[in-house]
């Protein structure tokens, strides 16, 4: 047993092992700082908004998630630093579908917007959109607690789709997952938001490029693997905290269930059950192709049961379950479709889609805090898709959404957050229309045959390539980037009429703008220039030119 004056000796050691490296690591950090190596990782940073003090998007916040050269940011966003007593401030969490890709013009965020300002003219709404490509709650968890401090009146979130393809992930292609660790991961983050560990990361890190979903191909997860558990521990201990930093600051919580495409988007990878013998898989590849042969040759009845057959070797194949659901759909099973369409997506190895647990915990969030209301968008895509089953009507590939879907879950929040300000519940009847709010946000024909000819390009690139049902696919979006359009003059027209009624809209200001450059270059500038976010924020031309 140590003596007293054992401690003697031995205490100023072990003080003297801690705290003098922690001293020399912050005076590195600090002299770091003062030589200006690195740069601020916060979330916001000071700005004007026509000479008004602001806070702006920080630009560099995303780095300590993303390898140097692969840095993804939102929508850029100012939030003004003197709140107006009228103001109603409404912060959206979440990946790339709360951002509103392929077009966040479009997100559901602003057809909210529209809907608010219609409905109480009097009150001044201010709906900031936080969602990014590629991250998860990892990311949101931080940028909720730095939103807390800007006087919210609502959070809404709207996430789970990249819990193991985004930081820290098991299947991620950005940072190493950790083993899965939450205090590992939130020790990590932390580190390299530090200058010290932006200078490692920059040194031991090889600078890379964004190469969009390309990159996960390696990157199969399998719902039987153990980190799977991990994850969900992950997201459910983020999420929660996630909802307390935001009702500490005294704002209602919005968590919405993630919708996803089930019907038209079949498993971007699949995997063989563990153990399966060298016979149980040739027997297993025999019954599927003869099933194959026959759902091609429209018999889908003889298909269905050589599919089951297979499905009593191999259950945990995502690709033979979307086979059967296909089947059932064609003879009318949609309950049983269904049912398979949920575990096709559910055992996809090449994990981009909110699986059933993960909407689970956002339900049961939901359901356990205070304070917290749930908008199942899951549920309510169900009901308005064809026999119960989500599909491309709603949602373009996989979980982005189209028009129709961001109305859709608009819609819901806006009867959340709309009822709690009229003080009594409201109606649909209540909502504007589609048609209304999207004349509101200019989303003219032009712009819907745009969108439609970007997602057949992102389309033709892998994973979609190696989706079973991809032909088909790419035949609903070619319809749709050649449809009927309207002229020129009538595209114009209906920009100018949405920015009459909101001019301080900038993104409608942008999306005119680029436009208008197509046809006259001075004007589309000046478009273009209307729509910068803070003042000095740089305003760049579609053909790279900087506007003064």
């Amino acid at each position: 047993m140590a003596t007293k004056s054992g401690w003697r000796l031995w205490l100023p050691r072990i003080a003297s092992a801690i705290l003098v490296p922690v001293f020399l690591l912050g005076a590195v950090e600090l002299a770091l700082r003062l030589f200006d190596v690195g740069y601020p990782t916060s979330l916001l940073q000071p700005c004007t908004i026509h000479g008004q003090p602001a806070n702006c998007y920080n630009l560099f916040f995303p780095a300590p998630f993303f390898p140097p050269g692969m840095i993804k940011t939102p929508q850029a966003y100012a939030i003004p630093v003197n709140k107006p007593p009228a103001a109603y401030r409404i912060f959206v969490l979440g990946e790339s579908a709360a951002m509103g890709d392929p077009d966040p013009a479009y997100a559901f965020s602003r057809y909210l917007g529209v809907m608010l300002r219609e409905r109480f003219p009097e009150r001044k709404f201010e709906v900031v959109n936080t969602g990014s490509v590629a991250i998860n709650s990892h990311v949101s968890l931080i940028i909720a607690k730095e939103l807390a401090k800007q006087r919210p009146d609502v959070f809404v979130i709207y996430s789970g789709n990249n819990e193991v393809v985004g930081p820290y992930g098991p299947g991620t292609a950005l940072t190493s997952s950790f083993g899965m660790s939450l205090p590992v991961i939130r020790s990590s983050i932390f580190l390299r938001s530090t200058r010290i560990g932006q200078l490692l990361t920059k040194l031991g890190t090889q600078k890379r490029e964004w190469a969009g979903m390309e990159m996960f191909l390696d990157k199969q997860v399998p719902a039987s693997s153990p980190l799977m558990k991990d994850t969900y521990s992950n997201f459910e201990s983020n999420l929660r905290d996630t909802v307390a930093a935001a009702r500490n600051s005294g704002a209602r919580v919005i968590v919405s269930t993630v919708a996803t495409n089930l019907k038209d988007c079949g498993p971007f990878a699949s995997q063989h059950r563990e153990g399966l013998s060298q016979d149980e898989l040739r027997k297993w590849s025999v019954l599927v192709q003869q099933a194959s042969d026959l759902e091609a040759g429209r018999s889908y009845d003889e298909a269905l049961k050589l599919y089951l057959s297979a499905l009593q070797i191999d259950d945990q194949y995502a690709e033979l379950e979307f086979r059967i659901a296909r089947c059932l759909w064609k003879l009318g099973d949609y309950r049983g479709a269904k049912e398979h369409f949920l575990r096709a997506r559910d055992l996809d190895t090449l994990r981009f889609r909110a699986d059933s647990k993960i909407n689970d915990i956002n339900r049961s969030v939901a359901a356990s805090v205070a304070g917290v209301e749930l908008v199942d968008a899951d549920a309510i895509f169900a009901e308005q898709s064809p026999n119960g089953v989500i599909g491309s009507e709603l949602v373009y590939e996989h979980v982005h959404l189209t028009p129709a879907g961001d109305y859709l879950l608009a819609r819901a929040v806006f009867l959340s957050i709309a009822s709690q300000l009229a003080g009594h519940p409201l109606q649909d009847s209540d909502v504007p229309s589609q048609e209304e709010c999207e004349r509101r946000l200019a989303l003219t024909s032009y712009d819907r045959s745009r969108i439609a000819t970007e997602m057949l390009q992102r389309l033709q690139r892998p994973p979609f390539t190696n989706q079973l049902n991809h032909s088909e696919q790419l035949l609903r979006l070619a319809i749709d980037a050649d449809a009927a359009g309207e002229g020129p003059d009538q595209t114009v027209a209906e920009y100018q009429w949405a920015i009459a009624k909101q001019p301080d809209d900038r993104i409608l200001h942008y999306n005119f703008g680029l436009f208008l450059y197509n046809y006259d270059r001075a004007a589309g500038a000046e478009q273009l220039k209307l729509a910068q976010p803070w003042d000095g924020f740089p305003v760049f031309t579609p053909d790279g030119a900087q506007i003064q």
